[in-house]
């Protein structure tokens, strides 16, 4: 275990909603949901102003919608979350080199090449002048905690939230941790949280008290004994700079359940240049093809199998995603379909005899998916570290042939009015709302959906409200 509090945990707040926030200056200070804005949509993350009525990630946004229906529904704008993302990770690489970047708006830090003597009121001061430069370069807030440990920093960056620190003196771990219900340690979902209560395990405390042999007992040897560490304080792993997915993989939510198997294979397709292009702009290839499928019931389920070499060629990955999805029964209706690509390696070496053989595909692996129980079954990895997927969530939209599809938040750009956001749509109608992230609030127009002088448009820049941003109001 280490003596010093040198790891931190980075995690900016509310990191979508605070991105549209800021590029949108009319939503400051409002509730804003961004996620799949259809009937069929999830909320991906909801703001502080949207929390307070109820709403949080994973909740079907017919429900939000219901709890929260003032605040403003957005498709999410990927290219904006990863532009903020990549600046802020970039501030805190030029603090130290071992920066552990975990998803889009988290990362671990251990200060230990740069702060090798560090004190608590050290590590207080580069916290605080690290989220102060976040602000400044970025405008968004972030919450870190920082202790010996990836798991103190990691539980005390959220207790941190929103727009806090708090750093863990070493040797009080355990005295911080002990009153916490256990479902703050990494690892303790809903199952695993209500096996230990039946057998009064209720806090972190409880946990610690328990001879190992009995926490192995109640939830097995692998998850028991890292439990066990972690309810002590006790974790000693690294900080890892170089994480590789272990899949990648992208989904369609349909507004209405599709039986149609032209249009699910079609959607296979598009699915699957989605995946194929990320997998060759990151160099990658992989050896297992998904694909997931959510049924009109909400069951979900995977299917999957194993290539003889790794690939990142569509047309390989759609010939046994086909292969796949015929296996399936979808006369009753999929709502949800996804494509992915696992096993991933950093280098593409072909079958030279794949696509001359035409021989019926075994999947390797069926399963009913646990994606939407995070605490169901089996051995799960308790490390918050370990290796994640890779998802692009699209909603499919309503159909609307042979006019253009504009999505609630989406950047426009128009030839007189200047930048701005869609609204809303509908009816041949988009209403705009013209503003930017360095503008006073702006003007709303609704204009004819197919204008010719309104179009897609980069997200905006934050520039620290100078007014010289490229969106400007009208």
């Amino acid at each position: 275990m280490r003596s010093r509090p040198v790891i931190l945990h980075l995690d900016l707040d509310a990191f979508f909603t605070a991105v549209e926030q800021l590029h949108k200056p009319s939503l400051r200070g409002k509730p804003v949901v961004v996620g799949g804005v259809g009937g069929r949509g999830v909320v991906s993350t909801a703001s502080y102003e949207a929390r307070a009525f109820g709403v949080h990630s994973a909740m079907p946004t017919a429900e939000a919608r219901r709890r929260c229906p003032n605040a403003a529904y957005l498709a999410p704008r990927f290219e904006a979350y990863r532009d903020a993302s990549v600046r802020v990770m970039d501030l805190a690489r030029a603090l130290t080199p071992l920066v552990e970047q975990v998803s889009i708006d988290e990362a671990y830090l251990d200060l230990t090449p740069s702060h090798p003597d560090a004190t608590v009121e050290s590590v207080t001061a580069v916290v605080e002048d690290l989220r102060a430069r976040i602000h400044a370069a970025t405008g968004l807030t972030a919450s870190v905690g920082a202790g010996t440990s990836k798991l103190v920093a990691k539980i005390h960056s959220d207790l941190a939230k929103p727009d806090g620190s708090l750093v863990v003196p070493p040797g009080e771990e355990a005295e911080r941790l002990a009153p916490m219900s256990v479902r703050a340690v990494p690892g303790v979902g809903p199952a695993t949280a209500a096996r230990l209560a039946a057998h009064g395990v209720s806090t972190v405390g409880r946990l610690a008290g328990l001879e190992l042999d009995e926490a192995v007992a109640l939830l097995g040897k692998a998850h028991g004994t890292q439990l066990h560490a972690f309810a002590r304080g006790v974790d000693d792993r690294e900080v890892v700079t170089e994480r590789a997915a272990k899949s990648v993989s992208a989904e369609t939510t349909f507004p209405a359940d599709v039986t149609d198997r032209v249009t699910l294979g079609r959607h296979v397709r598009d699915l699957t240049t989605r995946v194929g292009a990320r997998l060759r702009d990151d160099g990658l290839s992989g050896r297992t093809v998904v694909l997931k499928v959510r049924r009109h019931d909400f069951s979900t389920l995977t299917r999957s199998t194993t290539l003889d070499q790794p690939t990142h060629d569509d047309a390989v990955v759609v010939r046994h995603a086909e292969r796949l999805l015929g296996g399936l029964d979808v006369s009753n209706g999929l709502r949800l379909i996804g494509v992915g690509v696992s096993g991933l390696s950093l280098y593409s070496q072909p079958d030279l005899l794949d696509g001359l053989l035409d021989e019926p595909v075994a999947p390797v692996r069926t399963a009913v998916d646990d994606f939407d129980r995070p605490d169901a079954g089996g051995t799960p990895d308790p490390s918050p570290t370990a290796d994640v997927e890779v998802v692009e969530v699209v909603e499919a939209p309503e159909p609307a042939p042979g006019r253009p599809t504009w999505r609630p938040g989406q950047d426009v750009e128009h030839a007189e009015h200047g930048r701005g956001w869609v609204q809303g749509s509908g009816v041949g109608r988009v209403t705009i709302r013209f503003e930017g992230p360095d503008t006073e609030v702006g003007r709303i127009r609704t204009l004819a959906d197919d204008d010719p002088d309104l179009s897609p448009a980069d997200p905006p820049v934050w520039h620290g409200g100078r007014g010289d941003g490229a969106a400007q109001a009208v």
